[in-house]
């Protein structure tokens, strides 16, 4: 049985762009071509369909992708593998919810009573299920990042690589405290965080000012990336956009 693009493209909600992308780089070639020039798919392409979406949906990039597809020789085995591997996703998304979950809760607490959050006394607990290859899939719509991150953490120890993620965390948390305290965006304390956060991405490549201002714009238009945001605190996302595009127009317009 074979269905046309149009099918595929409604049954997976991958686009027919997509589909037809994806073999133009030879990732997902049709089963064959009709006389009308439309594509065809049979299940052996529907099964590499399912691969290729499970792995995008795990972070992996197309290349790499294309890689695991032409090496693999038992497609079982290769459902196996990525079975597993979403079972592990699954756990670490559980664990990644608790922390959330008892942030939420640390916080409410002490903006009713005014106490110190007692999970800052443990930093550690606000890390547990935050894994470094997140920022890969954080960055996916900044592909040029993305390498460039890839490269800077291919020197580094896994250590090295988890002590930057959780400092990445830290500084949303420390950044969340200043929104709290009814620090203005635009205001010197935020501002300086910010030039924090600016001479880090530019130290990984220099980011011109568009390409900055749409890193802003991501941190409420990304579904991750605001998600992440709003876990830690309600409005983050927003304050952070508008502290970076207040950067943005003060010092590199």
């Amino acid at each position: 049985m074979a269905w046309p693009i149009a099918d595929v493209a409604r049954m997976s909600g991958v686009t027919a762009r997509t589909l037809r992308h994806y073999d133009e780089i030879g990732l997902l070639p049709p089963a064959w071509i009709g006389s009308n020039g439309h594509r065809y798919y049979e299940e052996r392409q529907l099964l590499q369909l399912q691969q290729i979406l499970v792995l995008r949906a795990l972070g992996v990039g197309l290349a790499e992708i294309s890689r695991i597809v032409d090496a693999q020789v038992d497609e079982l085995e290769s459902l196996r593998s990525h079975h597993r591997r979403l079972v592990a996703e699954r756990d670490r998304l559980d664990a990644l919810a608790t922390t959330v979950s008892r942030t939420i809760t640390d916080l409410e607490r002490s903006r009713k009573d005014g106490t110190p959050m007692t999970s800052i006394n443990r930093p550690e607990n606000l890390f547990e299920g935050i894994q470094p290859a997140d920022i890969d899939v954080s960055l996916r719509d900044f592909p040029e990042h993305t390498e460039a991150a890839r490269q800077a953490t291919a020197v580094m120890t896994p250590a090295q690589i988890e002590a930057g993620q959780r400092e990445r965390t830290a500084r949303m948390v420390r950044l969340a405290e200043l929104m709290a305290s009814g620090h203005p965006a635009d205001a010197e304390p935020t501002q300086h965080m910010i030039d924090e956060e600016y001479q880090l991405l530019n130290g990984l490549r220099t980011v011109a000012l568009e390409e900055y201002l749409a890193i802003a714009r991501s941190c409420t238009e990304n579904e991750q990336w605001s998600a992440a945001y709003e876990a830690i605190a309600s409005g983050l996302a927003a304050y952070q956009r508008a502290a970076m595009e207040a950067y943005a127009a003060a010092r590199l317009s």
